[in-house]
């Protein structure tokens, strides 16, 4: 698929307006986010100290001496450990006229956070708070979707002791506020954040409409990526929690883990879908797949591996998908796909801003600007420029749609050229065209009227046996058919008998051929003279093998006009050559109400069966059995 040179120029001109506009305000809004130095000014002496031991409690940690502590500083970031980690720190003086401290922080994926707060003196606190993803949110002492606790009133500095318990990252940014500096504060901040969660569902809600009227699977593939990205992010940010699934505490702890598979998920599929990469390789799109079904079976496990587990697992997993992505949205735009430089752009500022996360995350970086801040910059930038992506392309496939429809238009129209100059040339001959077809007309019907004729005959010759004069096995088995649809049509019983001529091989072998024929002859009347009904046909099927269709007669009936056919050749006399032949037919019948075409030929082969069963019962006989299939 390519553009138009032009056409790219100005989708270049768009693409980098609309980046470097977005950069611009996602910056200001992502530290518009971030409070005033000053806040943390109220904090000093931060340090901490780290315990295996479950059972030590508060009391314990406070009377620890300096040598067990190390200090920190704010925002801490200690990167993952499954220990008990405690912290330290002083706060400044809390008495002000008509208003209250809040202690803040500022990480909504802690399991445990306890809090007791002391005086210098003394080792009763003065209060305890918990909070933390393992407790419900309705218990917390503010309602607030991050860790909040408000600070007793003292003109005194007070200790601060936290107790931090995580399969996650140990993250512990402090913040201490002045009640309406945090409602100034927060008001800005929850507008942005409004404003920011407000785009992404806007975005996904557009998409989805937009598959609903164009039917393209791309968009609804890009709206389940958008609205999984904004749930990612609003468990990240204790949205979720508060909101969403407040009462739901085994999924807060799995949610973030959860949400987050699924958006790859879906970015995933939506790849595959947006950019030709079929055309180009199989083998990579082979692999796309393993990487969707991959994050499908995350999904799945989510719901059962310990978190500590799942979080490395989906870090690791997140960085080769991001960069094998990258890596073919380069590899197609060096083939002159056009759409996957604008998609290698887009994935690209998700690298940056997730790997950057990740690794300030696990500790290996310090970051001035917050992991989650910085997850909204690149996730916004790429959910942006994507639906850019996906605009130009679904913007090409109706140029292509148009100009296929404008050159069916002109082919069309070359038709209908030809074909109005083929009615004039067709009018111009068509007197003498009337006149020629009225006579070959008479002449064609006068010929298909012989051949009628001759088919008819040559049909009658073609069902009758030569020999006997009878009905042959090609006659039987259409015949069998259509009495077969008849009984299942109208539930009336079909009969059917197999007859044959016993030791009609010795017939042969002593008076030859001839004999045998004559035998045939001689047998063949014998049991036509015993069918009483036009509707019965008895046909040769074999060599001395005979076949007689009974329709809408029953067992009883059908046993007794095969029973008298049997007699009647049992007295048969037949002269050949001066020699008397003793001749005997053995039978085997059977009745039944048709169910199927199939249930027509297993009638057929039951008859056959019990015909064998007269054989070994000594010939000259009749076995007779309804036929249940």
């Amino acid at each position: 698929m390519f553009i138009k040179s032009d056409t790219v120029k100005g989708y270049d001109v768009e693409l980098v307006a609309t980046t470097v506009l977005a950069i611009v305000l996602l910056t200001f809004i992502a530290f518009n986010l971030s409070p005033e130095n000053d806040i943390h000014s109220r904090v000093s002496q931060l340090k901490y100290t780290v315990s295996k031991d479950k059972d030590v409690t508060f009391d314990d940690v406070f009377l620890y001496s300096d040598t067990k502590w190390t200090p920190t500083s704010s925002p801490v970031n200690l990167g993952m450990g499954e220990a008990t980690y405690w912290f330290s720190f002083m706060v400044s003086p809390t008495e002000s006229q008509g208003s209250r401290f809040l202690l803040e922080v500022d990480y909504s994926l802690l399991d445990t956070l306890d809090v007791a707060i002391y005086r210098n003196v003394g080792t009763t606190p003065l209060a305890t708070y918990s909070a933390g993803d393992i407790s419900p949110f309705l218990d917390r002492a503010i309602k607030h979707e991050k860790p909040l606790f408000p600070l007793p009133s003292s003109a005194q500095s007070q200790r601060v002791l936290v107790k931090v318990e995580t399969a996650g990252t140990i993250r512990l940014p402090i913040r201490v506020w002045e009640e309406a500096e945090f409602i100034e504060f927060t008001s800005t901040q929850n507008l942005m954040m409004g404003l920011f969660f407000g785009f992404l569902c806007a975005m996904g809600i557009n998409n989805a409409f937009l598959f609903l009227t164009t039917k393209r699977r791309s968009f609804i593939y890009y709206s389940g990526y958008v609205f999984n990205l904004a749930l990612t992010l609003a468990a990240l940010h204790g949205f979720g929690y508060a909101y969403l699934w407040s009462e739901q505490v085994w999924f807060q702890t799995r949610a973030v883990v959860i949400f987050a598979n699924i958006t790859i998920l879906f970015a995933t599929i939506f790849t595959r879908d947006l950019l030709p990469i079929v055309k180009h390789s199989k083998r990579i799109d082979n692999m796309l797949k393993i990487i969707s079904w991959s994050f499908g079976i995350s999904i799945i496990i989510s719901f059962i591996m310990p978190y500590s587990i799942l979080i490395k697992l989906f870090l690791a997993m997140l960085a080769v998908v991001v960069i094998f992505i990258i890596a073919v949205g380069i590899w197609l735009s060096i083939k002159g796909e056009t759409i996957a430089r604008y998609f290698t752009i887009a994935w690209g500022f998700l690298l940056i801003s997730g790997m950057s996360a990740s690794l300030d995350n696990v500790g290996l970086i310090d970051l001035s600007i917050s992991s989650s801040n910085l997850l909204i910059i690149g996730g916004t930038l790429e959910t942006l420029i994507l639906a850019f992506v996906l605009a130009i392309s679904y913007s090409h496939s109706r140029d292509d749609l148009i100009k296929a429809q404008q050159f069916a238009l002109a082919q069309e129209v070359q038709a209908n050229t030809a074909k109005e100059n083929l009615l004039e040339v067709q009018k111009r001959y068509q007197d003498d065209l009337e006149y020629k077809v009225e006579e070959r007309t008479l002449e064609l019907e006068i010929t298909l009227r012989e051949l009628s004729e001759v088919n008819n005959e040559l049909e009658r010759l073609t069902s009758i046996d030569p020999l006997t004069g009878m009905n042959n096995r090609r006659h039987f088995d259409k015949r069998l058919k259509s009495e077969g649809r008849r009984s299942r049509r109208e539930q009336t019983p079909l009969s059917v008998a197999v007859i044959d001529i016993d030791h009609f091989k010795q017939v042969n072998d002593s008076f030859g051929h001839t004999g045998g024929d004559a035998c045939l002859i001689q047998v063949s009347k014998a049991l036509q003279s015993e069918l009483n009904r036009l509707s019965d046909d008895l046909c040769r099927i074999g060599g001395e093998e005979f076949a007689l269709i009974l329709p809408n007669t029953e067992l009883s009936g059908a046993t007794h006009v095969v029973e008298t056919m049997r007699q009647a050749i049992d007295n048969l006399n037949v002269e050949f050559d001066g020699h008397h032949i003793p001749l005997s037919i053995s039978v085997g019948v059977t009745t039944a109400i048709m169910k199927n075409e199939e249930h027509v030929l297993a009638l057929l082969k039951f008859a056959d069966e019990l015909l064998y069963k007269a054989k070994e019962s000594g010939r000259n006989t009749v076995i007779h059995q309804e036929f249940i299939g």
